[in-house]
């Protein structure tokens, strides 16, 4: 077990970045998986786990906490009848076989891999909430068919790969075919769940050589007892604040902060 003096100051940093991702979850629509990943991945190599498993256990503990994070922001969203149900139904059963692919591939990965992986996405991602436009459209209604078809597992299983929630995805698919940012916000926290729920039951049967105290499979339940925590608490601020403001400013920001974020992850794995 680490000394006190080191666990203690990351149990708090946890808690901040926790309450952190509990508000974008139900503000931005990105999940909250999108902070937590790469903070989960600091301190556990902090702590001295560092090992080529390191990232799949940063993954399947970031979609354990967004299980119960767009859990809470759905119910938020839903009481203000913002939930686009029919998409999240015709949607959905692509998204989650999606998620079972992606754990299946991310549990053989190295996590080096899987940092370069989420270091290439989130910076397209960053660079989307950054230069992204509102007015930018593909279609005036969500398609069906072969689109349908093909991006629904797309969805599922990048999101599986990056340890979070459907929002970063969903949302601009939603956006770029009509749907209104906040209804494509409130219906985003439902793909988190459907993403989530599955992957953790994966990632629970993985097979983690070196993991921290308090891991089952690649879930560690000390961060995600800690980080879930917060989140409870947070994340209906940010779907109560989601309804109240334009939040494309702080989408700018946190834009370009997850292009430097991201950038970071691919220094690290070209440095070694």
């Amino acid at each position: 077990m680490p000394e006190m003096s080191v666990l203690l100051p990351l149990v708090g940093l946890l808690m901040v970045i926790g309450a952190f991702a509990g508000v974008l979850a139900g503000l931005l629509g990105v999940g909250g998986g999108i902070v937590l990943v790469p903070a989960f991945f600091y301190a556990f190599s902090a702590l001295g786990y560092d090992s080529p498993q390191l990232m799949q256990i940063c993954l399947a503990t970031s979609l354990a906490t967004i299980i119960v994070t767009s859990l809470r922001s759905l119910n938020s969203h839903n009481k203000k009848g913002a939930v686009e149900w029919d998409i999240l139904r015709g949607w959905g059963l692509g998204i989650v076989i999606g998620a079972i692919i992606g754990v299946a591939v991310a549990t053989q990965l190295r996590s080096v891999v899987l940092q370069a992986l989420f270091g290439g996405l989130g910076i397209c991602i960053g660079l989307y909430m950054a230069f992204g436009k509102s007015d930018w459209r593909l279609g005036e209604g969500m398609p069906k068919g072969a689109f349908r078809a093909i991006g629904s597992p797309v969805i599922g299983f990048l999101s599986v790969l990056m340890g979070i929630g459907g929002g970063s995805f969903g949302v601009p698919t939603m956006t770029l075919f009509g749907v209104p940012i906040h209804r494509a916000v409130a219906t985003a926290s439902g793909y988190g769940v459907i993403i989530a729920l599955p992957a953790v039951i994966g990632f629970l049967f993985a097979d983690i050589e070196v993991a921290p105290p308090l891991t089952v499979g690649a879930v560690n339940f000390g961060a995600f007892g800690v980080v879930v925590c917060m989140t409870l608490i947070t994340a209906p601020w940010g779907a109560a604040l989601a309804h109240r403001m334009d939040p494309k400013p702080l989408k700018r920001v946190f834009g370009f902060f997850l292009i430097l974020v991201a950038l970071n992850m691919l220094r690290k794995v070209l440095l070694g």
